[in-house]
């Protein structure tokens, strides 16, 4: 009875604020989540289990104040409405969501540190979030971490796993990093794998195989 009450005075996502205002720090913090997001539509497209958010506050009563989110660049959640009613979410709160957590939230390092090594780690697993990615293609040395790292809660810590691509049998779905060409442009990304270590290709990737093998049978792809 104590929960319910709890739960029933809490506020609904339209009395809650959809964002904290604060500008992302560099390209990669919109970039990188939404590539995930944009494969995941591909991988799991006959699924309605399942939501990726990017940038999208996360409210909870784990912490300080439930009106009080945490934003991470990206998160994952499974067993929720893919669409919420039917509709978009803009936010992410919990004691709507049955009191399912993201399963996974990435964090991107930028040249202003966000306690992504500490503070946010605590508050990720005071929540209960399975698996923690933190991603530091350049401020790796100076934080003195990996530039990739995962972690995975075990015995209500966290512990930082070894491979990559990395593997979460509860998600099913790896992931890694991987070298993208964009306008002649190299550029590291992170990417979903499936269970033998393969990368899922980006719809991109998958039009330019497409094409290739259709000129090796001697069609122009061009006039298809």
């Amino acid at each position: 009875m104590v929960q319910s009450d709890l739960f029933h005075n809490l506020p609904t996502s339209d009395e809650l604020p959809d964002s904290d205002d604060i500008p992302v720090d560099n390209e990669d913090q919109n970039l990188i989540p939404n590539v995930l997001l944009f494969l995941l539509k591909m991988i799991w497209a006959q699924r309605t289990d399942w939501y990726f958010g990017a940038d999208m506050g996360i409210y909870h009563t784990t912490g300080a104040h439930p009106r009080v989110p945490i934003v991470p660049d990206g998160f994952l959640s499974l067993g929720v409405e893919r669409r919420k009613g039917g509709k978009s979410r803009r936010s992410y709160i919990t004691w709507e969501e049955n009191g399912i957590v993201p399963i996974l939230t990435l964090e991107i390092v930028s040249w202003s540190p966000g306690g992504e090594y500490d503070e946010k780690l605590e508050i990720y697993r005071k929540l209960g979030v399975l698996y923690y990615v933190i991603y530091n293609p350049e401020f790796w040395q100076r934080d003195r971490h990996q530039p990739f790292e995962v972690y995975k809660l075990i015995d209500g810590d966290y512990q930082l796993q070894i491979g990559e691509p990395f593997w979460m049998p509860e998600i099913g779905l790896g992931i890694g990093r991987f070298q993208s060409v964009s306008g002649g442009t190299p550029q590291e990304l992170l990417c979903w794998f499936d269970a033998q270590g393969t990368r899922y290709l980006t719809p991109e990737e998958r039009a330019e195989r497409l094409a290739a093998r259709l000129r090796e049978l001697g069609e122009d792809p061009d006039q298809i």
